[in-house]
Order: structure tokens, then C-alpha cells, then sequence
């Protein structure tokens, strides 16, 4: 275990690893790159790094070894996922009136901090940030620094002015790690006061031999959709589930052929009745918009002649019947109108109604 388990992006891993040598690591980095590149992994990675009992040296350079007490326990962490929902539960057992009051937190080191976006909002909520404020001034006694990850980058306003607080005099001690997919939705005085760790896209002719080597559940066209799905992320790839997304995508399909073909609206409204208030229609929201946002990119793709860069490779055919269909400008609107649906869900819309406008909205603005 070490940091010889972490795929690609090598100048940027080496770049961490040497400041950690050289003692400079900053008190507040931004770890920005598309979702699933490993920035979380990483992140976790690094925290290890720092706090290893034993800090072994691989390469020239200082690395953990995944089985000391301190790195076992940030370890344990690596499934998010897991560990949110652990969270969650736990909150659903309190009594009402302390439901509200309590945020979502993972933290399986006395020391190491891991702040996700809140449920069902899933945003960085200022209770999350005021629980950092509280612990950051400590003096960590089972670790050489304290670690604070923020797992995204989308902050309610009270939230990222109290951080910025404390990003502008963090204690010695301390190390604040922000994630992003785009740095853009951090505020700029954010942004200006941490220091950039970009990580960029792996080639797909990479990924397809990993996946075959650590996916035998997937079938080699299968393989293929996946690699191209991932955009360069190996964690995503690795993890990808590739029956949810062809659900969602078949919903995103049938949204796209109402806009262009104008059916009978009750097959539209039969599949929006299902993205409903609370967590489970929350997260089937945000996997129908991306799923959406990657079918109308492989449309730009085929109106632009780049058809080959189009991700969603076995639907190639229908693809290319819609774009004879549509234009830069059609595109552009779904794209509005999708920024209007997830401004929605912040502000509690119901989604239903607002993906049967956004589609109803499409329909209207084809010429037959």
C-alpha cells in the first residue's frame, strides 16, 4: 500500500511527495480535475503521507505504508460513500429537533476531517464549516497535522465566508483540502488564498486494458462504452456502474425523442412522476442531468464532424439521426435549460415539474 496504487497523474503526485520531503506541504490546498480522477483518493492519500508512524521511503521520496495505526484509521475512510451513508443513518435516529441541528461529517481519525455536501441540499452547510472552525485551532495529539477535506467545491454563501476566515490565518497545524470538479464555483478570494493541484484526464487506450484486468464482470463492448464514459477518470471507471447509467440514459433518451418528435405527453410525465422529493429523487435527478449533459455533448460532437470523440458509441446511429434534427442553438438552450432544473433543486422546486418544462420548453422551440 502506498502511493505507487494511485493511477496517473504522476507530475502531480510527485509534486505533493516533495513538498512533504521538504516539509512545505501548504495549509490549504485546492485539488481540482473531472469526477472520479482520484481526488478524494489522493487527498486521503496525502493525509496518510503526512501522519504515517512509520513514513517509509519509496522512489527517493516519502510514501506510507497503509498498516500503521494512523494510517489505518484515515483508511478507513476511503469509502466515502460508506461512510456518508453511516452518517446519514445515524442522524435519521436522532430525535426531530436534533436532526435539524446536526451535519453530515465522516471522520475515523480524531484528527483527519472529511466534510461532504450535506443532504438532501448536498451542499457545504455553515454548521459543517463552524464544527471545522471549532476543532482547526487544536493541537493535534495523535498526528503531526490535522486534516480538514472538503469532498466539493459547492458551499451555501454563509459557509464559504466562514471558511474564508480561516483560510486567511490557518494555524500551523492545520491543512484545508478543497476538491473540485470546476474551481470556478469556489469564490475567487477561496481560490486565491490555496494553492492549485490540478489532475488531469487518463487516455481512454489506457483505461480499457485496466478495466479489463479489474472488471471481468464487463463484456469488451461494455468495457469499451466504459472507458469512453469515464472521460479519463480511472476511479470512475473502475467503479462505474454501468446498468444505472443505461437506466438513467434510457429516461434521458426518451426525454430527447419527446423534444424532438413531440409525443403524447403522458409517456413524458410517466417518467418524470418518478424524480420526487427526498434523497432517492435527488440523487436520480442529478444522474438523469449528467446523464442528459453527456448525450448532448456527443450531439455538438456530431454537428461539429467529431463524431468520433462521441462517448455514448452504441448509440451512434440514433445519435446522428437527432443531430440532422437540431442545432448549435438547440443545444446551447438544453443547456440553459438544464442550469434551470438544478437551480431549481436548490431552491426546492419540485424536480418533476421542472424536468417536465425543461422538456416541454425543447419541444416548443423545434420547427417542424
Amino acid at each position: 500500500m502506498g502511493f505507487s496504487d494511485f493511477i496517473g497523474n504522476e507530475s502531480a503526485v510527485r509534486h505533493l511527495r516533495e513538498a512533504v520531503a521538504a516539509g512545505r506541504v501548504p495549509h490549504s490546498l485546492l485539488m481540482a480535475g473531472p469526477r472520479g480522477a482520484g481526488k478524494y483518493t489522493l487527498a486521503l492519500m496525502l493525509a496518510q503521507a503526512i501522519n504515517c508512524l512509520r513514513q517509509p521511503v519509496t522512489d527517493g521520496l516519502p510514501d506510507f505504508c497503509g498498516e500503521c495505526a494512523n494510517c489505518e484509521r484515515i483508511g478507513q475512510a476511503m469509502d466515502l460513500t460508506a461512510r456518508v451513508d453511516e452518517a446519514i443513518a445515524a442522524r435519521e435516529d436522532l430525535r426531530e429537533t436534533d436532526k435539524k441541528e446536526t451535519r453530515i461529517l465522516v471522520q475515523t481519525h480524531p484528527s483527519v476531517l472529511v466534510i461532504p455536501p450535506d443532504p438532501p441540499q448536498l451542499l457545504i452547510k455553515l454548521g459543517q464549516v463552524r464544527t471545522l472552525i471549532r476543532e482547526v485551532y487544536r493541537t493535534p495529539s495523535e498526528a503531526r497535522r490535522s486534516v480538514y477535506i472538503f469532498t466539493s467545491a459547492s458551499f451555501m454563501k454563509e459557509a464559504a465566508n466562514s471558511l474564508l476566515k480561516v483560510l486567511e490565518e490557518p494555524p500551523s497545524h492545520a491543512l484545508i483540502i478543497l476538491l473540485a470538479e470546476n474551481p470556478g464555483e469556489l469564490l475567487p478570494t477561496i481560490r486565491s488564498r490555496t494553492s492549485l493541484i490540478r489532475l488531469g484526464a487518463i487516455a481512454t487506450e489506457q483505461i480499457e486494458p485496466l478495466l479489463a484486468s479489474r472488471r471481468g464482470d464487463l463484456k469488451p463492448a461494455e468495457r469499451a462504452l466504459v472507458a469512453r464514459l469515464a472521460e479519463g477518470a480511472v476511479g470512475r471507471a473502475l467503479s462505474f456502474d454501468l446498468p444505472a447509467y443505461l437506466t438513467y440514459r434510457n429516461e434521458a433518451l426518451q426525454m430527447l425523442r419527446f423534444t424532438l418528435q413531440q409525443n403524447d405527453h403522458s409517456t413524458l410525465f410517466r417518467m418524470t412522476e418518478g424524480y420526487r422529493a427526498g434523497a432517492e429523487g435527488q440523487e436520480k435527478t442529478v444522474g438523469l442531468i449528467r446523464t442528459l449533459r453527456s448525450l448532448l455533448e456527443d450531439l455538438l460532437l456530431h454537428l461539429s464532424g467529431a463524431s468520433g470523440l462521441v462517448r455514448n458509441i452504441d448509440l451512434q446511429r440514433e445519435l446522428s439521426a437527432m443531430a440532422q434534427q437540431i442545432d448549435v442553438e438547440w443545444i446551447e438552450r438544453a443547456a440553459r435549460g438544464l442550469q434551470s432544473v438544478e437551480s431549481g433543486m436548490r431552491r426546492n422546486l419540485l424536480r418533476s415539474i421542472s424536468l417536465d418544462a425543461f422538456a416541454t420548453d425543447l419541444a416548443a422551440s423545434i420547427q417542424h
